[in-house]
């Protein structure tokens, strides 16, 4: 398990990275006032792109292929979680936050 800061700058950083200018990434007070999110939304591309390099990390080499699916967002300013468990030639690989459900889900395979 590892922990991740969802903070303001990390997803803005993302988003500028991306090009995605969707400000519910970005700017809190539009997400909660124009959207009606409780938070700014953390990006599920960039859940799936930690949980790839946090398989890398763990077995050592990128995986020859990866799938993943979001399942419950993530809202900025709360620490959220990437977990694994491997098996055979595989990983299943998951966030979520501390008290919520399962985010994004994800299955790498070498």
């Amino acid at each position: 398990m590892h922990s991740v800061e969802a903070s303001e700058t990390l997803l803005f950083r993302y988003s500028a990275l991306t090009f995605n200018a969707h400000r519910i990434h970005y700017d809190e007070t539009y997400a909660k006032e124009q959207e009606g999110y409780p938070g700014i939304v953390v990006h599920g591309p960039l859940q799936a792109t930690m949980l790839c390099q946090f398989a890398a990390d763990i077995h050592g080499k990128p995986p020859a292929q990866f799938r993943f699916r979001g399942r419950n967002p993530i809202f900025g300013g709360q620490d959220f979680t990437l977990n694994a468990t491997p098996d055979g030639n595989g990983m299943s690989l998951w966030t979520c936050q501390a008290d919520g459900p399962v985010s994004m889900e994800a299955r790498a395979e070498w």
